[in-house]
């Protein structure tokens, strides 16, 4: 015979006689916490196919976007293949066809060397991943309980 809740919240003599705490639905600690265990592996499994979802859809649209900007660059190339020509042929009328080739040659190295100049530069101040090696670098002493390693 099962005696009633008690309204205090108190276990009853019998019930702590018995070694075993129940919820009110009469479930054990132990059933509780394995409800809660299957419940928040349920929501990470759900959250990781969220998460692949949303990767899956930025993926798709970033595609669409690089594709889109490498057209763009292709038909930038051929702009400047034809304006280089039309310079080309517009000097020609005043300088010749050899010596407005050669202008426009060296109009395109100075640009690739002004662009190799930048380029340089900026490679130079990559720093790597600092913050990210610095924390890797203190798992271990964490894991091992030795927090106080990595100040």
């Amino acid at each position: 015979m099962t005696q009633p809740p008690n309204p205090a919240g108190r276990t009853s003599a019998a019930e702590h006689d018995r070694g075993v705490l129940e919820a009110a639905d009469g479930r054990s600690i132990g059933q509780l916490m394995g409800d809660i265990a299957g419940d928040l592996s349920t929501l990470m499994r759900q959250e990781v196919a969220l998460a692949k979802a949303e990767v899956r859809q930025s993926v798709t649209r970033a595609g669409k976007g690089i594709g889109m900007f490498a057209g763009a660059a292709i038909a930038a190339l051929l702009l400047l293949v034809f304006l280089s020509v039309s310079a080309w042929w517009g000097l020609g009328q005043f300088i010749g066809n050899q010596w407005s080739a050669l202008v426009v040659a060296l109009v395109w190295a100075l640009v690739a060397l002004v662009l190799v100049l930048v380029g340089k530069k900026e490679l130079q101040r990559v720093a790597g991943l600092p913050q990210t090696t610095d924390t890797l670098s203190k798992i271990p002493n964490a894991v091992k309980g030795h927090e106080e390693d990595n100040r």
